[in-house]
């Protein structure tokens, strides 16, 4: 009886963690991602929902002061320069808390806005509640959702972290394309490379 008892404990136990690790995770590929409201460098408030007529949204966890987030935000504003006419919408999110580096503060996200000129929100995940619902774990980290919001690809912008003249798979614009001819999104997952979220 006290073994059954003990493989019962168990179980329990396992099952228990298994689920807090899946939560941990994060959306996959094929998730309904849910809907925000952050603050924007304007001050306004946004959500995905102000893009009704959106084909798609890319969601983008970045920050002010990683070297990471910085080589990629050109990059950041080349594809909305691209895919914005194609009916996606770039929206980054910093998810850092300013009390562990204080380069990601608000005030700072509006300087570093203006000095690459963002053409794209640039969101404050205040108190850190969106990026563990996603399963951001890097700065930069990419989702890009459909139209209903449905995760098609998770990872990275491409295959050169540092150096955008090295750039030989660009696996965002690769699935953005793929969205727009409705043809399969291959890979829909690559590992996010950046510096860890603060």
């Amino acid at each position: 009886m006290k073994k059954v008892f003990n493989q019962l404990v168990v179980l329990l136990l396992f099952t228990i963690s298994s689920l807090s690790f899946a939560q941990a995770q994060g959306y996959q590929v094929g998730d309904i991602a849910t809907d925000f409201t952050l603050k924007n460098i304007d001050g306004k408030m946004v959500s995905l929902a102000d893009y009704p007529d959106a084909k798609g949204y890319v969601v983008i966890f970045t920050c002010n002061h990683c070297p990471f987030a910085k080589a990629y935000e050109d990059r950041i504003v080349a594809l909305q320069n691209e895919f914005g006419p194609k009916g996606f919408q770039v929206i980054a999110i910093n998810p850092n808390d300013p009390e562990k580096n204080p380069d990601d503060s608000f005030d700072n996200m509006i300087v570093r806005a203006k000095e690459k000129g963002f053409n794209f929100p640039y969101l404050f995940d205040d108190g850190q509640k969106i990026y563990p619902i996603y399963g951001a774990t890097k700065t930069p980290h990419v989702y890009l959702l459909d139209n209903d919001r449905t995760v098609k690809y998770i990872g990275s912008i491409d295959d050169s972290p540092r150096d955008e003249t090295a750039v030989e798979v660009t696996y965002l614009a690769d699935a953005m394309n793929a969205m727009v001819e409705g043809t399969e999104i291959n890979p829909s997952f690559t590992k996010a490379i950046g510096c860890g979220i603060k």
